[in-house]
């Protein structure tokens, strides 16, 4: 490969103070980017610690353990690293106004470069992760392998979840097509072996649980590029099945208000995908800090590209403005002196699937809201994905964001249903989640349709 120094990243841990499962702080602010070489100066850090981000991402190649090819990388040459920067002037003033930062690795700070399951210091590299980052000496993660990790910021409504994945701990080999004396390039080729993973499937199913946990906005960091497939380098596309699992579970979940964030590349670039998972799917890519090319060059091919930054420095920032209804997105690519280079901006409806369950995951007899609202008076089953929800005793879950909308269904969860798998259940555990309820539509004082439900057999949550 040419001496172009690929980045991504995959760990998550928490500088001081350790961070809760489900923390109250409204966040709004949020900064973040790829690839350090600790050995040289990194002035957009001081950029980035004027910002003052209520949270800081650092998703991949935070460092370089292996950019002396004489070296022979060891846990004392990762730890060394981490040393080095950890002393970086910009580095030291983030953690002054922003002490909530989170991160995940990619191959330079896992330890060698395109590494995946088969690096053998891998389990001595994640301690070292661990101890840059401060994670608690208690804390499950120094325990499980891997070092992916998720955290949740605000309260409902209002309510951040950071997905941190590891892309390096599990991952297969790579396929490898042949040498371009051209380009001086080796590409990457497509590995479809069925068996062939990027997660594995411990974390697999631990991704699951996560995007079943209600929340508003999503942030999924991959150290590496998901939705961008027509370059050579590191991508999830060069484990399809895997790209193909990722988006099959992001619908089967119902997760809405997913974004994610990559690095590795050496360029920023903001992709999206309308079709993989039935709302836009953007990736905002982030990488260097101090790694960019510092010259000109045009865009590499990417079909899927609606912003980007071929060259220079940068860093992602986004902005989540909640005083509204219908809260805004703002995803942007900053360089080094702060300025925007290019961005997006969206409500936050335009990252939600449109709730409608098609004919044929709906079986026959089973209504829609609309159609159930015509039948009051009836016993029907009635099927929608829950769009807020509310009460204490009694739980409402409503088909519609604004409970009071004429065309609003609510379903009461009364309390002798909350037996069973709904025994001690919150309002949270269902938004965001297919429902399919059968009981006796009413009409209520503000003519809306309503259903109650007294048996907790009479309601189930749809996969």
């Amino acid at each position: 490969m040419r001496n172009r120094l690929l980045v991504g990243f995959l760990v998550a841990a928490v500088i001081v103070p350790p961070l809760r499962a489900d923390d109250p702080k409204i966040i709004r602010t949020i900064a973040f980017g790829s690839c350090v070489n600790q050995d040289k100066p990194v002035p957009i850090f001081d950029t980035i610690a004027a910002t003052k981000p209520d949270l800081f991402l650092m998703i991949g190649d935070n460092m370089y353990a292996d950019l002396d090819r004489t070296v022979k990388v060891t846990p004392e040459v990762i730890r060394e690293k981490y040393q080095i920067l950890a002393k970086v002037p910009g580095f030291v003033k983030i953690k002054q106004v922003c002490p909530l930062i989170l991160g995940t690795w990619d191959d330079h700070d896992y330890g060698r470069n395109d590494a995946g399951a088969e690096w053998e210091h891998k389990d001595a590299a994640q301690k070292e992760f661990h101890d840059f980052f401060g994670t608690p000496a208690n804390d499950p993660r120094r325990q499980q392998k891997g070092i992916y990790h998720a955290a949740i910021f605000g309260p409902v409504g209002r309510r951040l979840q950071v997905i941190l994945l590891d892309t390096r701990y599990f991952r297969s080999p790579l396929k490898k097509g042949k040498f371009d004396p051209t380009t001086r390039i080796t590409p990457y080729l497509p590995n479809t072996d069925p068996d062939a993973t990027i997660l594995g499937p411990e974390q697999w199913q631990w991704l699951e649980e996560q995007l079943k946990t209600p929340a508003d906005v999503r942030l999924l960091v991959s150290s590496i590029q998901v939705i961008a497939d027509e370059h050579p380098f590191e991508k999830w596309a060069n484990f399809p099945k895997e790209r193909e699992k990722l988006y099959a579970l992001l619908k089967r979940t119902g997760a809405n208000g997913v974004v994610i964030l990559s690095g590795d590349r050496h360029l920023a670039d903001i992709s999206v995908d309308p079709q993989a998972i039935g709302y836009p799917l953007y990736d905002i890519t982030s990488s260097g800090f101090n790694q960019a090319s510092k010259n000109w060059r045009p865009p590499e091919k990417n079909s899927y590209r609606v912003a980007g930054m071929p060259y220079g420095d940068n860093f992602g920032f986004i902005t989540i403005d909640w005083n509204d209804e219908n809260p805004r997105l703002t995803l942007q690519i900053r360089d080094e002196d702060g300025d925007t280079a290019c961005g997006v901006k969206m409500r936050l409806s335009t990252l939600k699937s449109t709730g409608r369950v098609p004919e044929s995951q709906r079986p026959q007899g089973v209504l829609t809201p609309a159609e159930a609202a015509q039948k009051p008076g009836e016993t029907v089953t009635v099927q929608f994905t829950v769009q807020s929800v509310g009460g204490k005793t009694t739980i409402y879950l409503n088909s519609h964001k604004d409970f009071r909308a004429k065309d609003n269904f609510a379903v009461h969860l009364t309390p002798p249903a909350q037996t069973g798998p709904w025994a001690k259940v919150t309002p949270e555990r269902f938004l965001g989640q297919t429902i399919r309820v059968t009981g006796k539509v009413q009409i209520n004082k503000y003519d809306q349709p309503q259903l109650e439900v007294v048996d907790e057999k009479a309601l189930q949550i749809v996969d």
